[in-house]
């Protein structure tokens, strides 16, 4: 048998960086980019404020929701701690290819209460709490779209895969009840799983919180991009906006690009137009919104240039007390 070795880490984020930029390359010629950029420059610079402000409130709100989610598994942390790792993690997020490279900091730097597992859960389980409630919206709004036609209307190319989408989603609860009832190490392991997802999402204690925090992010970031798509001469209905923006948004999950840039325009490029917009329209919205979301998290530089001062100050510290 013949072991391949893993590709490096440089080469694959070569890779992603080049992919980001051929997707956004092509999109140039396929949505107009020459027309996208005139939109651009046209933009409104008060509804931008207005997506600025909804990004910054998103991340208050993720941060609060990793600090309960966190809490519920053993880990304290303080309001403003979980915040300024909460930046921290999205400006690397924001400036290397993959997007969750932030986000598996986060979990090393609060490990220390009860281990990296525990660490790694809170964060994960933090972000599928605000993937699950973007989720539930999406599919009510696709379902208001279906029996109440007009506004968004569907063609045959997207009609299918968003209801493969809706039915994979609505399905994985059912996956996981089966796989809970595994015998041997791999039901062990998703029933260790669902205890402690159940634990820090679901219990008696947290539940509350969580709905009230995840329907707050969510809503943020889909006012931010309906702001951006308003700034831009795009006005879309709010059940478009729900149906249509998490879409978008969820292909910012696939790490084949940085920070999903190139995949978030072209997703938005090509949904525009079912609720009456432009594909030039979606292209610029999704670049504003790309770009109020890296202005959005400048905050994260802070701890970075925090922490080597503090590091700097500790050295000399202990050079007084050493002999």
């Amino acid at each position: 048998m013949i072991l391949r070795r893993p590709l490096p880490p440089r080469l694959i984020r070569a890779v992603q960086i080049a992919m980001a930029f051929a997707l956004l390359a092509v999109l140039w010629h396929v949505a107009d980019g020459p027309a996208a950029l005139a939109i651009l420059a046209r933009a409104d610079p008060w509804w931008l404020l207005a997506a600025l402000a909804a990004l910054t409130l998103q991340t208050l709100f993720s941060a609060l929701r990793w600090r309960l989610t966190a809490g519920a598994l053993g880990i304290v942390l303080s309001r403003r701690r979980a915040i300024g790792e909460y930046y921290l993690s999205q400006i690397v997020n924001q400036s290397l290819p993959g997007g969750m490279i932030g986000d598996a900091g986060r979990a090393v730097r609060s490990r220390g209460q009860a281990g990296l597992l525990a660490a790694g859960q809170a964060v994960v389980f933090e972000r599928l709490a605000g993937q699950i409630a973007m989720f539930v919206v999406m599919t009510l709004a696709f379902g208001v779209t279906l029996a109440r036609p007009g506004g968004v209307d569907w063609p045959a190319w997207a009609l299918g895969p968003v209801m493969l989408i809706v039915a994979g989603g609505l399905a994985l609860p059912g996956v996981l009840w089966a796989a809970v009832r595994l015998p041997g190490r791999l039901g062990q392991g998703v029933r260790g799983f669902w205890r402690a997802l159940a634990a820090a999402l679901t219990a008696r204690g947290v539940l509350p919180a969580q709905v009230g925090l995840s329907a707050a992010t969510t809503l943020c970031n889909l006012a931010a991009f309906g702001f951006c798509a308003h700034a831009v001469g795009a006005v879309l209905s709010p059940v478009a906006v729900m149906a249509l923006v998490p879409l978008i948004l969820f292909t910012m999950l696939i790490p084949i690009s940085v920070s999903g840039w190139g995949l978030r325009e072209g997703a938005a490029a090509a949904l525009f137009p079912i609720a009456g917009a432009t594909a030039a329209q979606g292209l610029a919205a999704s670049i504003a919104f790309g770009l109020a979301f890296l202005v959005a998290v400048v905050p994260g530089v802070v701890p970075l240039w925090l922490r080597p001062k503090a590091q700097t100050v500790k050295r000399k510290a202990q050079r007084r007390v050493d002999p």
